[in-house]
This record gives C-alpha cells, structure tokens and sequence, in this order.
C-alpha cells in the first residue's frame, strides 16, 4: 500500500454532523433510514469519509496502479439525490436493479431521489448482497 495523499479519506467527523449539514428534510431522513438500514445489515459503525458514509473497508486499485482503501458500502446525502455506493460495482445486481423501482445508475453508484421511489425489501437485498461480497 503506497501513501495516502487522498482527500477522501476516514474523519473523526459524526454522522449526525453529516446529516445536519443536508438542507432538505426529506433528503435527510432518506439517508437516516438508508443509515440505519446499512448499520442494521453491516454490524458496524460507519465511518465518515469526506461527505460520504462508510461501512468497512475494502482495498481498490486505482487507474494509476496505486492501491488504495475505500468503504465497502456507503452513502452520500447529495442535493441532486441520495448516492449510494457499492451496490451496483462492476455492473453487478442488475437483477434487483430491474425490481428496485425510479432510480439511476453511475460508475459504481445508484442515485436515488426519493426513497419513497424503491422497494424497500429490494433495497436491503442489494445492501446485503453488497456487503457479503456475492
């Protein structure tokens, strides 16, 4: 593992500060039920990451070739929506995908806008099937 000369990396930073900075009430209990979802299915305690949620660590090799720690799943309470990550790396899961209801996928990320928007038991699915590794 080379240095780490990231700006996203593990704070000190709380949850509940996370949180409090998000203007929209409605984004902000989105993300305190996807919080409390993740920490449920996990077992652990997230670890705030810049703006982002983690949970657990995993290693990624990055374009460069350096190798570097990164979350294993998370979440990011963003203006445009709520960014969740690791649950659709790689391409994977497009079969919960196909049943979770309006969202929209990025490289790695699944962009929620409403949390009203998704099947709950299609959500929790593709957090456990993300954190076990299948």
């Amino acid at each position: 593992m080379q240095a780490d000369d990231r700006k996203t990396k593990p704070t000190d930073a709380s949850t509940d500060e996370v949180l409090a900075a998000v203007t929209s009430e409605r984004r902000r209990a989105d993300a305190e039920s996807v919080l409390a979802l993740m920490s449920r299915v996990t077992g652990v305690e997230p670890v705030v990451w810049g703006s982002m949620i983690g949970f657990g660590t995993r290693p990624y090799t990055t374009a460069d070739g350096r190798e570097r720690e990164w979350f294993r799943i998370g979440l990011a309470p963003r203006k445009a929506a709520l960014t969740l990550y690791g649950l659709t790396a790689y391409g994977s899961n497009a079969d919960l995908l196909d049943r979770l209801g309006t969202h929209t996928t990025g490289k790695g990320c699944l962009y929620v806008k409403r949390l009203s928007d998704v099947d709950e038991g299609v959500l929790t699915e593709l957090v456990e099937r993300a954190w076990s590794g299948a």
